[in-house]
Formats: structure tokens, sequence, C-alpha cells
């Protein structure tokens, strides 16, 4: 299967910038789509960025401008930089890889453990 493996969080300043980072690894995948989840508190998750490999970026209303996603096909990592943020960002950041699997390798959606980012105001 597929294993994701997260790092970055932790606490920063209101208008500060984090990265946050998750390498896939496994055998016998392909992705299809990487992106980022977020939860806070006494809230749903909510989509923070998407990007499907070889379609069009997908960002949620409260990030757009302020964050970016990125990704590295070769170390089957993606990476969320975010800029300018607020104490209204602070929730816990998923990352979400979807693939396509074979030998075993199940086809479908997979989840990093999450990592708690914290805006200080």
């Amino acid at each position: 299967q597929v294993q994701l493996v997260e790092s970055g969080g932790g606490l920063v300043q209101t208008g500060g910038s984090r990265r946050l980072s998750c390498a896939a690894s496994g055998t016998a995948f392909s992705i299809t789509a990487m992106g980022w989840y977020r939860q806070a508190p006494g809230k749903q998750r909510e989509l923070v960025a998407t990007m499907p490999t070889g379609g069009n970026t997908i960002y949620g209303d409260s990030v757009k401008g302020r964050f970016t996603i990125s990704g590295d096909n070769a170390k089957n990592t993606v990476y969320l930089q975010m800029n300018s943020l607020k104490p209204e960002d602070t929730a816990i950041y998923y990352c979400n890889i979807v693939v396509r699997g074979w030998y075993g390798t199940r086809t479908g959606d997979y989840w990093g453990q999450g990592t708690q980012v914290t805006v200080s105001s």
C-alpha cells in the first residue's frame, strides 16, 4: 500500500509563513492527484488545495492568493506553501493523495496522519 508522511506543522505568528510537506512511499502506484485539506476544532474538514495530474489546481476560497500547492513527481511529494497566515488558518492539515495502483496496491485515496498548524494572534 501507500504510506504518507507529513511534516512542517508548528506554531507561527500572524502574517508569517510555513511550508508543509507530504511524501508518499510504497510500490506499484502512480499519483493522479495531490491535495491538502484541513480541519479546525468543531468544524468539518475542508479543501485547501487540490492538484490533479495534468489538470487545473483548485484552491479553497479562504486561502486563494496566500497558499500555493506544488508537487515533485520524482519524489512523490506534495508541498503547501502558506503565506500571510491568519489565526483562522489554525487547524490540522491533512495531505491527500489519489493513486492508481496495481499488483495489489489499492487504487483510491490515501490520507496523511495530519499535522497541526497553529497561528498565534
